[in-house]
């Protein structure tokens, strides 16, 4: 009886063991899995005081609750015509962090005008410190850190977008 007990113990902890490897392999497998840009929409930014276009980008949108959320968590890296637009039913103040994001990102606060009315330049990756807005916002957009300086990018002015099919 005791040989029989302790020959059911040693199986049961063999499957146990194996069940575990296995959920464990599969787990860092879809951890690892890179996420890939999907193209939703093209933006324009707008300079305020004549509406020349200073750039034009590829977005991809997050408007529900999971992806706002997510926003460009576990990328490893994005193109610099590409952006995540984060639209929001209703303005109110904003705050973003860095968790889990691996790429430095500008991050424009946008009015239900979708003018900029706020900055936050350089976000380091990974960083969880809040990053508010300094007015209310119904719209975010994060591009590539350093963007926003290089197109030389201020209060008041604009995007347009356009979804895509």
């Amino acid at each position: 009886m005791k040989k029989i007990f302790i020959s059911a113990a040693f199986i049961a902890s063999v499957f146990t063991f194996y069940n575990c490897k296995e959920t464990a392999t599969t787990e860092s497998v879809s951890l690892t899995k890179e996420i890939s840009f999907t193209k939703e929409g093209e933006l324009q930014l707008l300079k305020a005081e004549n509406d020349s276009i200073i750039a034009t980008l590829d977005i991809e949108i997050a408007d529900d609750e999971y992806q706002t959320e997510t926003g460009l968590m576990y990328r490893q890296s994005m193109a610099k015509n590409q952006a995540m637009l984060f639209v929001f039913p209703n303005m109110q103040p904003r705050s973003f962090y860095m968790k889990n994001t691996y790429i430095p990102l500008d991050i424009i606060y946008l009015n239900r005008e979708k003018e900029v009315v706020s900055i936050q330049k350089n976000a380091k990756p990974l960083d969880e410190k809040s990053l508010p807005s300094s007015a209310p916002a119904q719209y975010v957009l994060e591009v590539n850190a350093g963007l926003s300086d290089k197109w030389d990018l201020k209060e008041g002015d604009k995007i347009e977008y356009t979804t895509v099919n």
